[in-house]
């Protein structure tokens, strides 16, 4: 596996931002052990408030893991009380901000050390987000989120999981840039094309025919995939159907990736209330872009790093992808250093802008 040196990323191993961690439906008063950015947590929803927590995952009396165990009474009586998580070993108590609140066998005060690192959690769209920054700063921007999911026209996604692949982000990023393998790949005949790199969102803007995400003789596909940061892409589709892709891949270790990736669909049958039968359709809709996302993922796993492309032209515009990727593997002072380079419009060799694509007509009225 290749790792972030190795493509010369920046000073960080991982990279600045916000990064999906698990499900929201899957997260219960149960705790979980999951493991990304190299590391291991604990990540359980409190009793009381109904929070997300997630917390570094070894209790610092022994190292024990707080939520890989299955034997312990403390497990079997159940971990979480209240918003806090007791050690399946000997039972002390961490609350959600990570520090000690009881040690039951103790008297005398709680040691200053007795702590875990709590990290700054949200929930959207049915999704569990952390934010993740080596320099332990504040988020810079918001978790993503798509007004349309508040719309109850929308038939709203159930997530793919897809599991680990054993591929650095950088693999998956190449994507948002490589308007080259979207024939030969996926099937799309592109006749439009950009990218824009602005502040922490890339953005790639397409537009042509599709073998499954079209009909032949019907309209374009036409698309816009946006990454929120490092780590989050959504997708606006109009085509067969009016649909949002998402995808998020966060980093498990140093050049392996979990991903995950789901779509919403506008009603299919024009209901301003989605209905019962709307769901085998936009569900139907959905298994059509995961083969499509499949594809790429074919080529992932079996691929070499591509530390240093041969690219030509036509091939778009890796290199500003690339400069733009590295401003979240390093400080925050050297960010405009990276976007002074790589921000803007791009259109490769061979593509037209979408401003070039022609808009349809509205109908005259009859005489």
């Amino acid at each position: 596996m290749a790792t972030s040196r190795d493509y010369d990323l920046g000073e960080y191993t991982f990279p600045r931002g916000w990064f999906m961690v698990a499900e929201s439906e899957k997260v219960t008063g149960i705790p979980q052990g999951v493991r990304f950015f190299g590391q291991d947590f604990a990540l359980y929803r409190g009793k009381d408030s109904g929070k997300v927590f997630l917390l570094d995952a070894y209790c610092p009396h022994m190292g024990t893991h707080l939520a890989k165990n299955s034997t312990s009474y403390v497990v079997q009586d159940g971990a979480v009380e209240g918003d806090s998580i007791r050690c399946p070993y000997h039972a002390w108590r961490f609350g959600p901000d990570g520090k000690c609140n009881q040690i039951p066998y103790a008297s005398g005060p709680i040691p200053p050390q007795a702590k875990v690192r709590s990290w700054p959690v949200k929930e959207s769209m049915g999704a569990v987000f952390v934010w993740h920054d080596a320099e332990g700063g504040e988020p810079e921007w918001d978790v993503p989120f798509i007004d349309k999911w508040d719309d109850p026209s929308w038939v709203r996604w159930r997530f793919d999981d897809l599991g680990k692949i054993n591929v650095h982000p950088q693999e998956i990023l190449d994507n948002i840039t490589d308007v080259a393998h979207f024939n030969p790949v996926h099937g799309s005949l592109t006749k439009y094309f950009e990218n824009e790199f602005r502040g922490h969102t890339a953005t790639q803007r397409m537009a042509g025919g599709h073998r499954t995400l079209t009909t032949e003789g019907g309209p374009l596909l036409v698309t816009e995939a946006i990454y929120h940061g490092p780590s989050v892409l959504i997708t606006s589709m109009s085509g067969t159907h009016d649909s949002y892709i998402y995808i998020a891949h966060t980093p498990v270790d140093d050049g392996s990736t979990y991903v995950w990736h789901a779509l919403m669909v506008k009603s299919p049958t024009g209901s301003a209330i989605a209905t019962e039968a709307d769901v085998p359709i936009a569900r139907q809709y959905q298994d059509f872009a995961l083969a499509a996302f499949a594809q790429d993922f074919d080529v992932w796993k079996h691929k070499q790093p591509c530390i240093q492309g041969l690219f030509v032209q036509g091939d778009g515009p890796f290199h500003k992808q690339r400069t733009w990727y590295k401003q979240f593997y390093n400080p925050r002072a050297k960010r405009g250093e990276y976007l002074k380079s790589s921000e803007g419009i791009h259109v490769p060799k061979g593509m037209q802008p979408i401003s070039a694509m022609p808009r349809a007509q509205p109908e005259k009225a009859a005489a």
